[in-house]
């Protein structure tokens, strides 16, 4: 079954989230737990937590369903040790946070070398920080989201993933989600049938689809190898339509949180409609 949803409002509280996300019709939902454009928020109150938690089982949100998303601030492979040790800190929080309200998994961009240090220094250290972070919790899934390749961001390609999995010792606690547009900028050609079917085939033989826990699906602005992350409604860009009546019929994609984050949210719930129409 597919589980469609989008990356929805939290304000006012976490537990708004799964409101909001049965409001347009979502079978799946993204959140941030907190301000993602600060390093620190103050915690969850036990409030929160119970009501987030009551307001998934009454409206049917298992933790499979859903995709929380950390700080856009956090770099794992940050060079030098004050930065890298802040998005370590922080990252912690963001895992303890998924803890406390039950959820499986968070979502996270890899992170970026600056230009200062190698590709490979900048993946141990992504892998060093997942490391550390995972020793530190529980249950949380740490899951890679794979990049457009802007500037100095590293995992815009399946084998910088299958590199930083390489090197966690916790293999069942680490995945991977895919995002269409990063994909496509990045230079994997989705938006032919062809070039879907070798994207996938070359994604299970590097990386696997067991270690795939959600995709962000979103049409692009720019085109194939633009190496440039910028987001549009679907059928509206670059890519095209006829990926996501794909990704619809293909059962590689069932029962995980299909997340989208299209930029005008006033046509999610059409767009949602539009997927299952598929």
């Amino acid at each position: 079954m597919k589980y469609i949803g989008a990356h929805v409002s939290a304000s006012g509280g976490v537990e708004n989230a799964p409101k909001n996300a049965s409001e347009i019709g979502a079978k799946a939902f993204a959140l941030f737990t907190k301000n993602q454009r600060q390093w620190k928020s103050s915690p969850l109150t036990k409030e929160n937590i119970h009501h987030f938690r009551e307001n998934c089982e009454k409206l049917g949100y298992q933790p499979f369903q859903i995709l929380p998303h950390d700080s856009y601030l956090i770099n794992l492979g940050h060079p030098e040790m004050e930065g890298l040790e802040k998005s370590r800190e922080a990252f912690l929080d963001e895992m303890q946070r998924c803890e406390q309200l039950g959820l499986d998994r968070l979502n996270f961009h890899p992170g970026g070398s600056l230009a200062r240090i190698s590709d490979e220094e900048c993946l141990l250290r992504i892998a060093e920080s997942i490391n550390i972070t995972l020793d530190k919790t529980k249950v949380v899934t740490a899951v890679i989201e794979n990049t457009a390749g802007q500037g100095s961001n590293l995992g815009f390609k399946f084998e910088h993933i299958q590199f930083i999995i390489g090197h966690v010792e916790d293999k069942s606690r680490v995945g991977i989600c895919i995002d269409t547009c990063h994909s496509f900028a990045a230079g994997y050609d989705l938006s032919s049938e062809a070039g879907f079917k070798a994207t996938f085939l070359h994604f299970d033989e590097v990386i696997g689809f067991k270690y795939l826990k959600g995709m962000h699906i979103n049409d692009s602005k720019k085109g194939l190898g633009s190496r440039v992350d910028r987001h549009e409604s679907l059928g509206k860009g670059t890519l095209g339509i006829d990926i996501f009546k794909w990704l619809m019929h293909d059962p590689r994609f069932d029962d995980m949180p299909l997340i989208l984050e299209t930029p005008d949210e006033t046509i999610w719930k059409e767009e949602i409609k539009m997927l299952y129409s598929f």
